[in-house]
């Protein structure tokens, strides 16, 4: 009888582990080399790239794996990414969206595999098919923005506005933007989706200095949608329109360090988004306590002060 329960006990102890959670599974398997997946928008922005980069060094320095992904701004090639992720069996996955609504369907799969998501820098729509969130205040990023702009010109005036609506994060700080100026004399007489690149913002701003020659500054919903602004600016000479961004990358402070019409960039972090999202991925799969949402500080980067961040890195 006592034989038999003890045997009884062990398939218990066993089919606990077989059956069990992932953080289960991993302590179970002692030091076991971890595999994650890594999808961004694009790894054309310099701002993923270092985000990829500094992942990448955290993890293969722990002995583990990144296999990293670029759908290149296509909704429908993240997925697909994402599936091929799920088949090579990752155990957690670094996600940034293309489009925080499209990006659904592989939320829903990486959530039937029991796969955790890391969401970083910019929200998808269903917050509850992702593990947890690590990302800037973009909201706050846009607002010192409006903030800056509205010091430069107390009465106001026409400007216009580079975004990007499929990018949560651009929606936030746009958000932020308008708050910050709301009340202040501004009109909006441009806003365009120039899906963060460089050189969709520059073809749209060759179409507003066309249309709407009289604007006094351009928010740029990112460093390269900005710089894309800079480029046109620069080529039709109109060197007095004021630019703002978002990023606080190295080419855009060199340009504010420069003294020209880029005049500020709300500035984030990426080097600090991408450790925060490390130290989620490992506690998760510890079976260790962890905060649903780490939220990253952003700042005002301009000429004032660009000097005590350096141009040639990050912050």
């Amino acid at each position: 009888m006592k034989k038999a329960l003890l045997v009884l006990c062990v398939l218990s102890l066993t089919l606990g582990v077989v059956l069990g959670s992932p953080e289960r599974l991993l302590a179970a398997e002692g030091d076991r080399k971890l595999t994650f997946g890594y999808t961004c928008m694009q790894l054309s922005n310099p701002f993923f790239t270092i985000l990829e980069q500094t992942i990448r060094k955290q993890v293969e320095a722990n002995g583990d794996e990144l296999i990293t992904t670029d759908p290149a701004m296509d909704p429908i090639k993240q997925i697909n990414q994402i599936e091929d992720l799920i088949s090579q069996k990752i155990d957690a996955i670094f996600l940034n969206p293309v489009d925080w609504e499209a990006i659904r369907p592989a939320l829903v799969a990486l959530k039937n595999a029991n796969i955790p998501v890391i969401n970083f820098d910019a929200e998808v729509k269903d917050m509850d098919l992702v593990t947890a969130y690590a990302g800037s205040d973009n909201k706050n990023a846009g607002y010192v923005c409006g903030i800056d702009l509205a010091q430069r010109f107390p009465n106001g005036g026409p400007i216009a506005i580079l975004d990007s609506p499929t990018m949560n994060s651009v929606r936030d700080r746009i958000d932020g933007f308008y708050e910050a100026i709301d009340g202040k004399g501004f009109t909006v007489v441009y806003q365009k989706d120039s899906l963060g690149d460089l050189p969709t913002a520059l073809r749209n701003t060759e179409d507003l200095l066309q249309s709407h020659p009289e604007v006094l500054a351009i928010m740029g919903g990112n460093d390269p949608t900005a710089l894309g602004a800079l480029a046109a600016c620069k080529t039709a000479n109109r060197t007095d329109i004021l630019i703002y961004g978002v990023d606080g990358s190295p080419e855009a402070k060199a340009a504010i360090a420069a003294g020209g019409q880029f005049t500020g960039s709300g500035a984030q972090s990426p080097i600090a988004i991408a450790e925060e999202s490390v130290k989620l991925g490992y506690k998760i799969l510890k079976g260790e306590p962890y905060d649903k949402r780490v939220p990253v500080k952003t700042f005002m980067i301009n000429k004032e002060n660009v000097d005590q961040y350096g141009t040639t890195g990050w912050q």
